[in-house]
Order: C-alpha cells, then sequence, then structure tokens
C-alpha cells in the first residue's frame, strides 16, 4: 500500500510531467495506476543561508552531474542529471543526505531540501548537507532526446541503483569542500518514498556498505504482478458504510456488464455518462479512480479530503450518514453516478471527452504515441510493463473486492504492447520474480535501513 505517511506538513497531489500531462493529476489517462509518487513539497523560501549567516544559492539552482548512460558500458558516454543540493546546516565531517522523488520531474521538490521533510530534519540534526537527485528518464535528466523503446534501453532498476553509487563516488557539490565529501571518505544517507523508498532497500540490498544509512518511507520493496491486495487496506479501513455500499455497487457493474440485457447495460453507462465507451472494462475500470485517492491521504486528512468527500457523496443524505450497513444498491448507484457526472469526472478528466480520458483501446491515442521527454507516465509505465508489475485489479472471485474483476493484469499488459509497439512480441509479463529474486523484496534484511509505515 502506497501512503502518504511522507509529508510532515499537509500532502500536496503529485505534479507529474507537467509539460506532456494529459489529465490535470498527469497521468496518461484514467485507467492507469496513479504512480506511487512522494508528494511534492515546494521549499516556502527559496533563499537561505549557511551556519555563518552567509547567502547560498536559492534552492531551486539546478546543477549538473554527468551520468553514465549505461553503467556496464562506460564508451556510451554520459548524459546531464539534474541535482539540488544546500549546505544549509553543513559542518565538516556531516554527512551527506541523498534523495530522488523517483518516477518525476524533481524540480519542484525543493522542500526536500528543507527541514519541512525527514531529509532536512537528519541534515540538521547531524550538520549535514541535502540533495535532491532526478532519477533517469524522469524530468530533463534523459540519455537520449525522447522516449522510445529504442531509447528506453537503458531505464531499468538496475541502472538506476548504479546510478546512485556513481553520483555519490563522483559528484564535486558546490560547497565549499565540495570535491572532498564523496561516499568514499564522508557518511552519505540514502532516503527515499513509496517507488523512491523501494530504490533505498534494492540500493543498500545491491550495494551493501556502500550507504551509511538509508531511510524508506512506504517503500514498495516486493515487486507483484497482480497487484489486486493494493485495495484491501482501504476496504479494510475506509469508513464502513462506504465500503459496503461500493462493494454493492461494483457487484452490480459486473454483473450487469457480463450477463445483463442491452437495454440494462445500456442504461448504466448512462447513469455515469459511459455512452461513447465502447470497451465495457474501461467503464468498470475508470471507478478504481474514488479508490485510487485514498493515496493521497495523510494522518492529518479529514472532513472535504476527495476521498472522504465521495464517502460522502454515497453515505450522507438528507443530512444522515448511513449506518455500517450503508444505505444499499438503490441509493448508493444513483448517488455515485450523480457524484461521478456532475463532480468527479471535472476533476478526474478537465475537458478531455469520454474516450480520450477512459479508454485504452486505440493505439493512436496520444498517450500511446508521445515520446517526446519529461513524459513520466510513460517512463513509469516502461519500470512497470517490464519489472515491477503493480497492477491494480479487482480481487479474486471468492474475496471481497471494491474493484471491477472486469480488470485483470491482461488489461494492463495489454496497454504495455500499444505504448511501446515492436519492444516485445506479445503482451508482456513483469519480471516481478527477477526483481524479488535480485533486491529480496519482503524479505530484506539490511543493517542500518530504517523503514516507515503506516497502519491505523
Amino acid at each position: 500500500m502506497w501512503s502518504s505517511t511522507w509529508k510532515i506538513a499537509s500532502v500536496i497531489l503529485p505534479l507529474l510531467a507537467l509539460t506532456n500531462a494529459r489529465l490535470p493529476d498527469g497521468r496518461l489517462h484514467a485507467n492507469s495506476p496513479r504512480p506511487p509518487t512522494v508528494p511534492v513539497i515546494t521549499a516556502d523560501d527559496l533563499l537561505v543561508t549557511d551556519i555563518t549567516g552567509a547567502a547560498l544559492p536559492p534552492l531551486n539552482t539546478t546543477y549538473i552531474f554527468e551520468q553514465l548512460i549505461d553503467h556496464t558500458n562506460p564508451s556510451l558516454g554520459t548524459f546531464q542529471q539534474r541535482y539540488w543540493t544546500t549546505w544549509q546546516w553543513y559542518e565538516t565531517g556531516g554527512p551527506i543526505i541523498l534523495f530522488t522523488p523517483g518516477e518525476a520531474n524533481a524540480a519542484p521538490y525543493t522542500g526536500y531540501l528543507t527541514n519541512a521533510t525527514i531529509n532536512g530534519q537528519i541534515a540538521q540534526q547531524e550538520h549535514g548537507a541535502t540533495i535532491v537527485l532526478e532519477h533517469r528518464y524522469y524530468g530533463l535528466s534523459n540519455p537520449y532526446p525522447d522516449l522510445s523503446v529504442k531509447s528506453l534501453k537503458f531505464h531499468t532498476i538496475q541502472q538506476a541503483v548504479d546510478d546512485l553509487e556513481y553520483f555519490s563516488k563522483n559528484v564535486k557539490l558546490p560547497m565549499p569542500g565540495g570535491d572532498k565529501v564523496s561516499i568514499t571518505t564522508t557518511p552519505w544517507v540514502l532516503v527515499g518514498g513509496s517507488y523512491s523508498g523501494a530504490l533505498t532497500s534494492w540500493t543498500m540490498v545491491n550495494k551493501p556498505n556502500l550507504f551509511k544509512a538509508g531511510y524508506a518511507s512506504s517503500a514498495v520493496v516486493e515487486a507483484i504482478i497482480d497487484y489486486w491486495g493494493y485495495f484491501e487496506p482501504i476496504r479494510q479501513f475506509m469508513p464502513k458504510n462506504c465500503s459496503t455500499d461500493v462493494e454493492a455497487v461494483i457487484a452490480h457493474v459486473d454483473s450487469v456488464f457480463t450477463s445483463g440485457s442491452k437495454t440494462q447495460i445500456n442504461q448504466l453507462k448512462a447513469l455515469f455518462g459511459w455512452q461513447n465507451l465502447t470497451h465495457l472494462d474501461d467503464a468498470a475500470g475508470s471507478l478504481r479512480n474514488n479508490l485510487w485517492d485514498w493515496q493521497s491521504l495523510s494522518p492529518d486528512s479529514g472532513p472535504g479530503s476527495l476521498f472522504f468527500n465521495f464517502c460522502d457523496a454515497l453515505e450522507v443524505k438528507n443530512g444522515v450518514s448511513a449506518s455500517a450497513s450503508g444505505w444499499g444498491l438503490d441509493h448508493a448507484l444513483q448517488a455515485w453516478g450523480s457524484y461521478w457526472t456532475t463532480t468527479y469526472y471535472p476533476l478526474l478528466c478537465g475537458d478531455q471527452d469520454v474516450v480520450s480520458c477512459l479508454g485504452s483501446y486505440d493505439a493512436n491515442a496520444t498517450y500511446y504515441t508521445d515520446i517526446t521527454v519529461d513524459n513520466s507516465g510513460r517512463s513509469w509505465t516502461w519500470i512497470v510493463c517490464n519489472e515491477v508489475g503493480f497492477l491494480q485489479e479487482g480481487a479474486p472471485s471468492n474475496h471481497p473486492t471494491i474493484v471491477t474483476r472486469l480488470v485483470q493484469p491482461a488489461y494492463d499488459e495489454r496497454q504495455c504492447t500499444l505504448m511501446f509497439p515492436g519492444a516485445w512480441s506479445s503482451p508482456p509479463v513483469p519480471a516481478a520474480n527477477k526483481v524479488n529474486a535480485a533486491y529480496d523484496g519482503w524479505n530484506v534484511s539490511i543493517d542500518h535501513l530504517f523503514f516507515a509505515n503506516g497502519q491505523r
């Protein structure tokens, strides 16, 4: 489960691939899962001073590191990898705190240089410096000028792990004495959250004794293909009346779409504004979005957050909240349809029509054919298709489900072939077992690696 326990203050929804965003939340289309990105935190004050009171470069000052394109073949040359750093609290001998936001353009993440986050708090306490490093193939840190299948050849977990080693050993930081603080002489702490938290764990497994310590928040260390369990903490801990009614509506949607008459199917599609959607798995799958909003909650979330607004739309009638058994199918179905069409769809899709926003079958759609850089959705999907999976589908038939069973791994694997034509001869099966064997997954046991996770 990817929770938003990372941030000390309120959570801001991730701003992904701003240049090429198709949806308001940055995804390519609304039937693709939201990447497990840490929340964006932008520094409130870009001007800081060092321990002597001397002014330092603004926190949004961008620095460049010449990173190897292929760590197994250095002769291919280097590419420019962006990073941001400050030495606000640094004293000689202090540690270097290295963080990557993972699958996003890293420019908005200047807050992770400050003590508004655990990164800066560690640096402040231990008199260290902080770094935000942009992950290869995200933002403007790209080995090649596009994100074609050919260009993505070196976009792998192992190359990203090797990036962290090469950077920490070779970077010359722009602070006084910055050429003398490589990881071979100075303690470095690796920090990450969600996917980048997993990258922290994977790096410490793959490069034992390189980093002095690691801090992994909500780290998705276990690669899973059919990740129906993603929705289990949501089902278990969301308001009981809401989960009861959501289960009832989803069971009804699946029943109508699999065995209902044409009239019943058309009536259901009309209720949610799906009339122009040809494929029923796209229609039913789109309702996952209301459940995905759970990922944006934090311990201080309360009334007014998008997820709880959804539950209120189903469970509050004439000012009265339903009991744990909910209001039942008839009310919940109509209430969900009304909330979806009048309130939620504009937030989700902006001005996109229903086929552009929710459809996944058109091979010529821009979200499949756009290979420009700074397209985090495309870069993340490459890792999903090849290595980690994390395909968020309906539960098995013998288990309660809050999302449709019409969406199964084949639904997402088909999209891989549309987005990356020619990459595979048939729909790919992510190499999750290989990833877990290489980096230990849930079986990780490494000294000085701290995991932060939340359970109510």
